[in-house]
């Protein structure tokens, strides 16, 4: 496969600019996974790697090539789109095989290699059947095999399971990171949804307005995030903030937060109810989900707080619980949103 260099990444469209000097080292096999809210420029930078657009400066090099005068059909990648952008009047095999005619390969080397990927992909039963007649999975499955047969060194995936109902995003994603495993190949994937990024990446590239907030495993981003947007961005459900403001002064609590601290972040699932909590919530909304209970409130005066409740819980709305604050789970962080 192959390592992936990104080095001040400029990209303007007119006079706006929608990448601000990204910076990126892929290693050779490595799951990178790009997040981040719309408009961010997640697709863009994905879009500039494969040579679909040319970055208005710095410089990309692919296995420690530069490519940046290397067209797109030349530069060893492979894009699966959120859109299938199958051929609807071609069979599976004639959509996985269409690329590798125009390469000019043998008939017997493109059966194998379509053959080969449509068992990696559990596809072998489809072949003769037409785009019209395969589910979204299905389709999506067609989509990775055609770029499958070309034998990348670089797999880009943009928003691929984003037309996918909830219950097939599940186990196409878990197919998609077995198929990681499987070709131990280099794979970029750009997706909004952090659980996506969660569960598949084996690194974490968190956009926001064309720039770096934070590179790293999916942990270390949820455990030490650089900053509250990422604090809030990863995670879900996102992480509450209370200004340090509402803690009542002589709390035990106030006492071991780092100076400077402005806003401090507690993840839902870590929030308790203790009758000795310093802050009391409002409960405004219970959602019961059978192994957990999710409480909506309020802290002060408008203060959104969320927590996780292990199992079922008798708490209705209307109801006003004592938070424990274990200080262990608490994130601290100045008055500009930065990580103390």
């Amino acid at each position: 496969m192959a390592t992936l260099e990104l080095s001040r990444i400029v990209k303007s469209f007119d006079k706006t600019t929608i990448l601000h000097g990204i910076d990126l080292s892929v290693k050779d096999g490595e799951f990178v996974v790009f997040v981040g809210p719309s408009g961010c420029g997640k697709s863009t930078l994905l879009r500039v790697i494969s040579g679909l657009e040319a970055p208005t400066s710095g410089d990309i090099l692919i296995d420690a090539k530069n490519v940046n005068a290397v067209s797109a059909a030349h530069r060893g990648c492979a894009m699966v789109f959120q859109s299938y952008a199958l051929y609807p009047h071609m069979s599976v095999y004639d959509n996985m095989a269409f690329g590798l005619e125009n390469m000019g390969l043998t008939k017997t080397l493109i059966e194998s290699k379509v053959g080969a990927a449509a068992t990696l992909l559990r596809l072998g039963d489809l072949l003769q059947r037409k785009p019209t007649q395969l589910s979204g999975g299905q389709r999506q499955r067609v989509a990775i095999g055609r770029a499958i047969v070309r034998e990348p060194q670089l797999f880009l995936f943009d928003e691929p399971l984003s037309n996918l109902d909830a219950e097939l995003r599940v186990s196409m994603r878990a197919e998609i990171r077995d198929l990681h495993a499987r070709l131990k190949a280099t794979m970029v994937y750009v997706t909004h949804d952090q659980v996506e990024a969660m569960t598949m990446a084996d690194k974490i590239v968190v956009l926001r307005a064309g720039k770096v907030e934070q590179i790293g495993a999916p942990l270390d981003l949820y455990n030490h995030p650089v900053n509250t947007f990422v604090a809030g961005f990863i995670g879900s459900p996102r992480m509450n903030f209370l200004p340090v403001a509402l803690l009542p002064a002589d709390q035990a609590v106030t006492a071991r937060l780092p100076k400077g601290t402005h806003t401090i972040g507690l993840r839902p699932e870590h929030a308790l109810i203790d009758a000795a909590g310093p802050i009391s919530m409002t409960v405004s909304q219970v959602e019961q989900l059978g192994a957990s209970s999710l409480l909506h409130g309020t802290v002060g005066q408008d203060t959104p707080f969320e927590m996780v409740c292990a199992g079922q819980t008798s708490i209705r709305n209307g109801d006003c619980v004592r938070l424990g604050l274990p200080s262990e789970h608490l994130h601290c962080f100045d008055s500009a949103g930065l990580r103390l």
